[in-house]
């Protein structure tokens, strides 16, 4: 996985967090779901880099 790759999907995930974290306190569940759904994108990007470094070597 590039290393700006990873950066990049390490900063969606925390903002993803950011977001759920707000929600819940704010008790804006649009705000917490949307924030979960951002957390899932970044895992599923990072899982799709982590396949593409196995097939490069």
């Amino acid at each position: 996985m590039g290393s700006g790759d990873k950066v990049k999907n390490t900063g969606e995930k925390i903002e993803g967090k950011v977001k759920e974290t707000a929600g819940k306190a704010v008790g804006n569940r649009s705000l917490e779901a949307k924030g979960k759904g951002e957390q899932a994108k970044s895992d599923l990007k990072q899982a799709g880099e982590k396949v593409k470094d196995v097939f490069k070597d």
